[in-house]
Order: C-alpha cells, then sequence, then structure tokens
C-alpha cells in the first residue's frame, strides 16, 4: 500500500510527488499523459529562462523519480473508499493509497464520478473547480487537490507551489506534526 498516491504529473502533481518522495513516503503518481502544459511555452516560471510544457513535466517526474516516487502511465477510472484507504481502479488494474491528491488540472470528471463536490471555476475556460478548503481537503477524508483543479491558477509556478503545498499538509497529517523540508547548502 502507498502511503500517497498522486493522481496527475503535470505541475502540481509532480511537485506533490517530490515533496512526498523526499519526505520518504511511499508515493505513486499515476498519470493520463493528458496535462494542458504539454500545450505551454513557459518563461514566467521563477528559476527557469525557458523551458516546453513538455520539458517542464518531464524534469518534474524525474527529481520526483530520484527520491523513489513511482510513476505509472495509466488512466484512473475510480477511487474507492476502504478500510484502510483508497482503491484506486486504473484501466490495467489497481493500486492501494492511505492518501490521494487530485492533481488533474482542466480534467474534473473522475471527481465527480468519486463524488467529490465542485463549484464554479473562477479562471478563463475552467468552469467547474473542486471545492476544498485551506489545506487543500474535499469533502471525502484523505482525498486532497492541488492546482487548477482545486481553484488555483493555471500558471505552472502557482500550480506547482499548491501542489507541494497540499503534499506537505498530507504529510503533515501523517507525520502528526508539521513537516518543513529545508535544504541547505552543501559545503
Amino acid at each position: 500500500m502507498y502511503d500517497i498516491a498522486i493522481i496527475g504529473a503535470g505541475p502540481a502533481g509532480a511537485s506533490a510527488a517530490l515533496f512526498a518522495a523526499k519526505a520518504g513516503k511511499k508515493t505513486l503518481v499515476l498519470d493520463s499523459d493528458k496535462s494542458m502544459t504539454k500545450r505551454a511555452w513557459i518563461e514566467n516560471h521563477y528559476g527557469v529562462t525557458e523551458i516546453s510544457g513538455p520539458d517542464l513535466i518531464e524534469v518534474g517526474k524525474k527529481q520526483a523519480g530520484k527520491f523513489g516516487a513511482e510513476i505509472v502511465e495509466d488512466k484512473v477510472t475510480n477511487i474507492v473508499k476502504t478500510d484502510t484507504g483508497f482503491q484506486i481502479e486504473v484501466e490495467q488494474g489497481s493500486f492501494e493509497a492511505q492518501h490521494v491528491i487530485l492533481a488533474t488540472g482542466a480534467l474534473i470528471d473522475l471527481a465527480e464520478t468519486v463524488g467529490l463536490k465542485t463549484k464554479p471555476g473562477t479562471e478563463p475556460r475552467i468552469k467547474t473547480v473542486l471545492d476544498i478548503d485551506s489545506a487543500g481537503k474535499t469533502n471525502i477524508d484523505g482525498i486532497w487537490a492541488a492546482g487548477t483543479v482545486a481553484g488555483v491558477s493555471v500558471h505552472s509556478i502557482i500550480t506547482a507551489g499548491d501542489g507541494a503545498k497540499v503534499a506537505i499538509n498530507v504529510i503533515s497529517e501523517i507525520n502528526g506534526e508539521r513537516y518543513v523540508d529545508h535544504d541547505v547548502l552543501k559545503a
């Protein structure tokens, strides 16, 4: 069983996976390869002069993988609450996790299938988003949301930061105390 399963490997999902895996949590990323970032050219991402969306996604997945996140390309079809967490059904089988972070960008069909509460979006062309609290929690205990699907701006740097924020909140809940990941310069 995974500690945290993240659905979506765009900036929010990969960032969440990076923080979760680096914190030592058994982390799974399930990605359908449908990220809107795949069509982006990015020149407004702090620390990056310019990068294509596909390259940004690949770098993010590699960073998460470096710390042990398992990345699987498959489409999630349903999430079912179990006694120990969640069963995540994909086209090629299923996985189990204690916590789930939805980072599906503009795609809300899975969230609606699962029964998550939604509300109108405020971003241009984003009609519906998930109704979450400030930590990223949805109406189903153990399912969290980050990035555009959670009502955050479509800008990659903002969704990446939101993915990190939500992952830190999940890690903190698992650990029972506030988690901080702050590296220092190596001598």
